[in-house]
């Protein structure tokens, strides 16, 4: 059964860092490029970051970088989102999601992905941002 299981969200100062887990099982970790993705209450799936497979080549929305980073660790089938200098616009469901090819593409100015192109979803943690 494939599984990815979401950890780390919770109720943060603005200003505050919190960091995020995804843990995956039931396919080949490896073999999957791994997103994150958020969605605020009656918003969309927005695309947050995304990592490559072996290389781990990172790519970040512009709301998020400099900010988030985004590593993930092959023989422990995690992905993680360092979480910094948190604002209330962070407030979302954040999910991680597997991806079998590497989606990302940039637009000329910024990244752009692609949740329709995933194969596998957690079920999303709270993340929550206070002033």
């Amino acid at each position: 059964e494939v599984q990815l299981v979401e950890s780390g969200g919770g109720l943060v100062q603005a200003g505050g860092s919190l960091r995020l887990s995804c843990a995956a099982s039931g396919f080949t970790f490896d073999d999957y490029a791994i997103g994150w993705f958020r969605q605020a209450p009656g918003k969309g799936r927005d695309g947050v970051s995304s990592i490559s497979t072996s290389d781990g080549v990172t790519y970040y929305a512009d709301s998020v970088k400099g900010r988030f980073i985004m590593s993930r660790d092959n023989a422990k089938n995690t992905v993680y989102l360092q979480m910094n200098s948190l604002k209330p616009e962070d407030t979302a469901v954040y999910y991680c999601a597997a991806d079998r090819f590497l989606t990302t593409s940039y637009s000329g100015s910024h990244y752009v992905f692609y949740p329709n192109e995933y194969d596998y979803w957690g079920q999303g943690t709270q993340v929550t941002v206070s002033t």
